[in-house]
């Protein structure tokens, strides 16, 4: 389908979800042997024990690309009228990463581009699916988030190097009604510009390139400054799931599971504790895979579906931050499906 004209009381459902992570896994005591740290220290710090690393050679493509497919196996059909990605990684600056996965999914031809909202970008990827859908662009939409963050963060920096990690998760949505299982509730999204400096990458841009052929060391690596960002990454995320909560018609005691963006431990359960969700009522994969950045919230509910921390009925609140800073969060009830 490829019309404009918006249709009455379309919307966005959720029909499959998959994930994928590189094979290559990366222990706290593999990073202790190069830097100055250890298990107890990172474990303590941001509940990470182990993550997951592109291999020389690799891009944030070819993990979109195995996530995609599992998401379309997952809904029962490989098809889709546009493709989503969400990346703070694309395999270069120009073309867009999206269009090259999509040929590679057998899609080559349908509206494919990428968004880019560093950790918050599979939130504002879901409204613009909505809109896809809501205005008669597509019937269904690719929606993937991919990021293989290790490739842009200092391997000698210990505030980030043990943080970020690499992987993708994707959903496919269809249109359908309201009153739906797996439709999707209204979207909160927000920025401010005035504190982009906290989570950066000074070099690359057409800022640095205009002023110098050059850049100074380091300044090409992910940089980002933790205690400011901590307070934020609370402050905005609770502040959007009350909102997003709100405009379902939900309380927050209604709420079955929290899927928040998994930036560290100590972040997730300080947000849990402003909205008064139990630790039962808490999806997490941190431990396991880290900071995927895009990825994060589309891993932890292919993986949370999987495992059966996710089930139909369940009322299910995302929400994430990130760079911009940017922040976002929805609702929905999950549905019956099968992980990909």
């Amino acid at each position: 389908m490829s019309t404009t004209e918006p249709v009455e009381d379309r919307t966005a459902v959720l029909a499959g979800v998959g994930g994928w992570v590189p094979p290559h896994v990366v222990t706290n005591d593999d990073l202790s042997a190069h830097l100055d740290t250890s298990d107890e220290w990172i474990r303590t710090r941001t509940g990470i024990r182990t993550r997951h690393r592109v291999s020389p050679g690799m891009a944030t493509s070819d993990l979109a690309v195995e996530a995609g497919r599992r998401a379309l196996d997952s809904s029962g059909d490989n098809r889709a009228g546009a493709v989503v990605l969400a990346t703070t990684t694309p395999d270069r600056i120009c073309p867009a990463t999206a269009p090259d996965v999509a040929a590679r999914l057998g899609l080559a031809g349908v509206p494919a581009f990428d968004v880019s909202a560093v950790c918050t970008g599979f939130l504002y990827g879901l409204a613009t699916a909505a809109g896809l859908i809501a205005t008669g662009v597509a019937e269904r939409v690719l929606l993937i988030g991919a990021d293989a963050f290790t490739t842009i963060v200092d391997p000698t920096d210990r505030s980030t190097a043990v943080i970020f990690a690499d992987g993708a998760g994707a959903v496919v949505l269809r249109a359908g009604r309201p009153e739906e299982p797996g439709a999707l509730g209204p979207v909160v999204l927000g920025t401010d510009g005035t504190l982009s400096h906290l989570i950066r990458v000074p070099a690359g841009g057409s800022r640095q390139r205009s002023l110098a052929p050059t850049h100074a060391p380091g300044e090409q690596f992910f940089q980002m400054e933790g205690r400011d960002t901590f307070r934020h990454a609370v402050d905005r995320m609770a502040t959007a799931s009350r909102q997003a909560v709100a405009a379902a018609g939900w309380s927050m005691g209604g709420v079955d599971r929290l899927a928040a963006h998994q930036a560290n431990a100590r972040i997730l359960h300080a947000v849990a504790d402003r909205l008064g969700i139990p630790a039962e009522h808490q999806l997490s994969n941190i431990a396991e895979v880290g900071n995927t950045g895009a990825a994060s919230i589309p891993l932890l509910l292919a993986q949370s579906a999987a495992d059966g921390g996710l089930e139909a009925g369940h009322r299910t609140l995302l929400t994430a931050f990130g760079g911009g800073l940017a922040w976002g969060a929805t609702t929905l009830t999950w549905p019956k499906l099968s992980a990909g």
